[in-house]
This record gives C-alpha cells, structure tokens and sequence, in this order.
C-alpha cells in the first residue's frame, strides 16, 4: 500500500535494532510510511534514530521494546499500538539469529531458542495482528526468510529448519488470509553483509577431539568469507518496500547473487547431484 495524504499506513517491524530491520525502518519511513520499530533491548535504538535523523525522516519511527519471544509484551504492545494508531498496514516479522553448528554438538536448548525467536515468535506476532488485518480487510504480513529455507546448509541446521518451517507457515497462512484481502509474503534473500553472522555461531567447537574439528573449521572460514564478501543489504530492503507497497504482492521474492539458480537447480536436478556439489563447496 502506497501512502497518500489521505491516508498514512503504519508499519510494524521487529528486530529493527539493526541488519535488514534497521535498513528497512529507515527505507519505509523515507517512503511515508510511519514506522514503529520493535526491538528487544530499546538501549540499542541509537543506531536506528541516527540513520533516521540523517535521512530527516525520525519523526516518522517510533521505537518500541519488545521480545517476540515472551507472549506477555506480544500481548500488552500489539493492543496498544492499535489503540494509538487505528491499524497496522503492514507487519514484517524480521527479528532473527542464525544458531551454527553440526547436529551432534548443539545442545536442544539452542534448537529450542532458535526456534523461538525465528519460527514461534513469528507465529505470535502474526497471530497477535490477524484479527485487526482481517477486519479491517486489507494488510500486508512480510516474512523475513532465507535462501537457507529453500536449500540446507550442513552446519546450519537449526537455522535452516526455522526458516523452512518459517516457508511452510507462510504458504498456509496466504492461503488462508487471501480472502480476507490480508497478503502474505516471503523475502528469501542469500548472503547479505549483516550482522546475522555474529550471533549464534558460539556451538562451531575447536576442541580438538572433535569429529566434525575439519568440518567446523572449513565451515567457519565459509561464513567468515561470507560475512565479509556478501552483497549490499539494500538490494533485500528495496524488495521488502516493493512488497510493501504492491497490493497483490507474490508469495515469494528470492533475492540475491546466485539465489535464484540455486532454487532451480534443487527443483530440477537429481538430489544427488545436488548434495555432490554443496559438500565439495563445504
């Protein structure tokens, strides 16, 4: 939805203390929409008000704590915000880490907190915003992804099973909100340089005795040279806005060099042929 003098959509957005959220803030607010900006530690907010002020667009965020995962501020924060402003326009649920590490040697407890953050918090906020999109008949829901959701990584399985459920959700749920006028879509970028690397990545283990020592080592120059080589993220924050300002977006919006040609090779190749060429690159 585009905004208009006669009408001012409000964007709500989680994990926007930095990475694509922050970018995004910023790109959405300059675009004329009024941007509250949800994050879990408010004493990060500095960064974003910055940007903001340097592109003239601060009175148009609105910093607001929150942690998607603790279902108590889901539900004190969503209620006020639309008792303050009358409608969400569009929610992106973009609050995420990237948990690292061979299956063996991550804990349940990472599993559990990936999960969390990347894939139920999602769901509550969503569910948390549904009935006020739903009659009010019209929205836009964008679901920060990964290519990682379309195509596993070893070493990332947690981040690339919150990312696949986080695509199985999205499906569903544009099936069942497209009556409503309620779009559902899904970002799907590759590399970017954010700071989604440097979270998460404490179970890649050094210790000596370890059977995946060769493969964590060989893993972790793969995402250090990543880390330093990947794209511009505003490549992603364009697309999000496109999307947001699209009123019949499409699901899915892969972005990124190579993010493409991956998807269609998994679809149309044999899997082993696939899983050849990813373990000769990692």
């Amino acid at each position: 939805m585009n905004p208009s003098k006669q009408y001012r959509p409000t964007v709500f957005i989680t994990g926007a203390s930095g990475g694509f959220g922050l970018l995004t803030s910023v790109a959405l607010a300059k675009s004329g929409y009024f941007v509250l900006a949800s994050m879990r530690d408010l004493s990060k907010k500095t960064r974003l008000l910055q940007s903001a002020q340097e592109k003239n667009v601060a009175s148009n965020i609105s910093c607001i704590q929150l942690d998607v995962t603790k279902q108590d501020e889901i539900d004190t924060v969503i209620p006020k915000v639309i008792n303050r402003f009358g409608h969400i326009d569009v929610l992106i649920n973009n609050a995420g880490y990237a948990a690292g590490g061979f299956t063996e040697e991550v804990s349940l407890e990472v599993w559990r907190q990936q999960f969390e953050t990347n894939f139920f918090g999602l769901v509550a906020v969503t569910k948390a915003v549904l009935p006020y999109m739903r009659k009010q008949q019209r929205g836009t829901i964008i679901n920060l992804s990964s290519i990682s959701g379309r195509v596993a990584l070893p070493g990332l399985s947690p981040y690339s099973a919150s990312k696949h459920a986080v695509e199985g959700f999205s499906e569903a749920l544009r099936l069942e909100m497209l009556p409503f006028g309620v779009n559902v879509v899904l970002i799907e970028p590759g590399s970017y340089q954010t700071d989604i690397w440097a979270k998460g990545m404490d179970n890649f283990t050094s210790d000596a005795a370890s059977p995946y020592k060769n493969k964590n080592e060989r893993l972790w120059k793969v995402v250090n040279h990543i880390a330093k080589t990947a794209g511009d993220p505003e490549e992603v924050v364009q697309k999000i806005v496109e999307a947001a300002q699209d009123d019949h977006p499409d699901l899915r919006y892969p972005v990124g060099k190579g993010v493409n040609k991956q998807i269609r090779l998994k679809n149309l190749l044999p899997w082993k042929w696939v899983e050849r060429a990813i373990l000769k690159k990692i």
